[in-house]
């Protein structure tokens, strides 16, 4: 059997707004990502479905040909609580009443069909999010709790007793406790018990069938044993990855060995860390990249983000468009499978109280001259262009050629084929300086394009590249033959004689012994904000910037999932989009 696995993921989660995030495709790479859009969007406001399919299938459009996604995300589907309580409504649908209901505010079983339909016929994916921890009830504790409405779990036998999470690292104590309120009760199931395991895998098995969903993201998946989900998965039978939102990777990875596949927290608390100011900390982040790598057994398979419904907008941290470019840049050019979430292309702001995190797209507009929404869908299509030349660059490890206390360098892809991507925290109001980056693994005299810019360099006689940095903007480094055929820089798709617009040659001549080592580059040289760093030749002395003021896979043995490129069935090579919470500036997010 093989599995659908998404490029790149768009994720939405309001039913007021299409639901995307980024796919998943079982027998092609998947080159973009995931959209994360928090609630399929079958609804024209929180109350009203869209009965004009027209206005999703632009959106999709947007989407599928303007950023170059081809996958989304949506939210759970399923009947909900369905009254108001003091906790708002089940808008973001992590309450669930009974499995095989649709929720009516989201649509109809063909309004489903429909989009999914349109999904797939603009080549995208869609993965639903799903849960499998608990079922929704406006009251509180054992008693309070009527089992009859819930179906399929009618009777309190399918539940645990009721216990509060008192202890957040007490796994045992996570797995079997009530998450919840003295309002809405997150009635805990028996995940452990043979028949609740049965009931959920001809659950999910006819869903799967019945709507043609490509992949899982499974909510809360930490409070649910790990050894739930091989037999899950292997009833699903498509990709899946799950929400286990910690930061220690030694324990989450467990989940990811057993669903195949789980969202890279332990990697967004410290990029966010990293990047939201100068004063973040590179050697953090560095060390997680390294302690991934060494503690989940396939990061390829894991979901990159650095925005979702649960936590909050990088643009609450800083406003600096910069540092938003290079969260962006690591994400999609990461280990994984890229997720946006809906209004990041946007740079929408938003805490997780109340919920602004989740506040409908159309209030940002849906502006696609926007700088980063011309910036993903770069990146997209280039990490598009990436796969189609090199099937392996998905399964090729990402690996830090250099750091500093402000700067790292990653190498990601074959030899030959490899992509240099250059980041920094330093902010955009940032000066001139240049990094002198080895490890890189290409041979003296080879010539690179720097994909945002178009400008070239050659790597130098002694292997190092002299790369120039300016205004706190990422680097993205690529073989200049390569190129052909993607669009990009000029290099038009019929291999034609498009001039490169404004492309500069910069020769490197610097020889250092700093590559791939935690080192910082002392500052001898400071140019002022308004040089350009396209046209400024290498003096031959290191030079860098004081602190910056301010801020398709198989699936493998039983119920186990590869994802990658090198993958039998495909390559997790585009991304996903993350469809957002789009509700009412007003409502309260029923959490989960």
């Amino acid at each position: 059997m093989t599995t659908k696995v998404p490029q790149t993921l768009v994720s939405n989660h309001r039913h007021t707004e299409m639901a995307i995030q980024q796919g998943i495709t079982p027998n092609r790479p998947l080159s973009t990502g995931f959209w994360e859009q928090p609630d399929i969007s079958l609804c024209a406001s929180s109350h009203t479905r869209v009965k004009h399919p027209q206005t999703h299938f632009l959106w999709l459009n947007r989407l599928a040909i303007g950023m170059k996604f081809d996958a989304i995300w949506i939210s759970p589907v399923v009947a909900q609580l369905p009254q108001m309580t003091g906790d708002g409504e089940a808008y973001t649908a992590y309450w669930q009443q009974d499995l095989y209901a649709l929720n009516p505010k989201f649509g109809t079983e063909q309004d489903l069909k429909d989009l999914i339909g349109e999904v797939h016929a603009r080549g995208m994916l869609l993965m639903l999010d799903i849960v499998v921890n608990h079922m929704g009830y406006a009251g509180i504790g054992w008693a309070d709790v009527d089992y009859s409405i819930f179906n399929p779990f009618n009777d309190a036998k399918y539940f645990h007793q009721f216990t509060p999470i008192q202890d957040p690292k007490n796994q045992t104590e996570v797995e079997v406790g009530w998450l919840g309120s003295p309002t809405v009760s997150l009635a805990d199931l028996k995940t452990d018990d043979p028949e609740v395991r049965q009931m959920y895998g001809d659950w999910i098995e006819q869903m799967v069938s019945n709507y043609s969903i490509d992949g899982l993201r499974i909510d809360t998946s930490i409070n649910v044993e790990a050894d739930f989900f091989p037999g899950f998965m292997q009833r699903a039978g498509v990709f899946g990855t799950g929400e286990v939102m910690m930061g220690d990777d030694s324990l989450a990875c467990r989940w990811s060995r057993s669903i195949g596949s789980i969202l890279n927290y332990p990697i967004y608390y410290t990029l966010t860390r990293a990047f939201q100011s100068c004063e973040g900390s590179i050697n953090d982040l560095v060390e997680t990249i390294n302690s991934v790598k060494n503690n989940c057994h396939d990061p390829t398979a894991m979901v990159s983000f650095s925005e979702n419904h649960d936590v909050p907008r990088f643009r609450n941290y800083t406003s600096d468009m910069a540092r938003a470019k290079n969260m962006i840049t690591y994400t999609i050019l990461t280990d994984g499978i890229p997720v946006i979430y809906q209004g990041q292309e946007q740079h929408m702001n938003g805490d997780i109280s109340p919920y602004m995190n989740r506040a409908p797209l159309w209030e940002a507009g849906y502006n696609t001259t926007f700088t980063l929404y011309q910036h993903i869908a770069t990146l997209n299509q280039f990490r598009q262009h990436v796969i189609g030349t090199s099937p392996n660059y998905t399964t090729s490890l990402n690996e830090v050629i250099y750091q500093d206390l402000h700067s790292l360098a990653m190498r990601k892809g074959p030899s030959g084929d490899q992509v240099i991507t250059v980041l920094n925290n330093n902010g955009i109001t940032s000066a001139y300086f240049s990094l002198p980056i080895g490890g890189h693994d290409f041979p003296p005299g080879t010539q690179l394009t720097e994909i945002l810019t178009c400008a070239t360099m050659t790597v130098n006689d002694t292997s190092f590249l002299n790369v120039e940095m300016f205004a706190g903007t990422p680097k993205i480094l690529y073989p200049s033959h390569l190129l052909q055929n993607s669009s990009l820089c000029g290099k038009g798709v019929d291999g034609g004689p498009e001039p490169l617009p404004s492309c500069t040659t910069v020769t490197t001549k610097v020889p250092t012994a700093i590559s791939g080592h935690p080192t910082v580059v002392p500052t001898t040289e400071i140019v002022p904000v308004s040089a350009s760093a396209s046209t400024t030749e290498s003096s031959g002395h290191p030079k860098h910037m004081h602190k910056a003021l301010g801020q398709g896979q198989a699936l493998s043995p039983p119920g186990h999932i590869a994802v990658g490129a090198a993958a039998a069935a495909g390559a997790v090579a585009a991304g996903v989009l993350q469809a957002g919470y789009s509700g009412a500036a007003d409502m309260l997010q029923g959490g989960h």
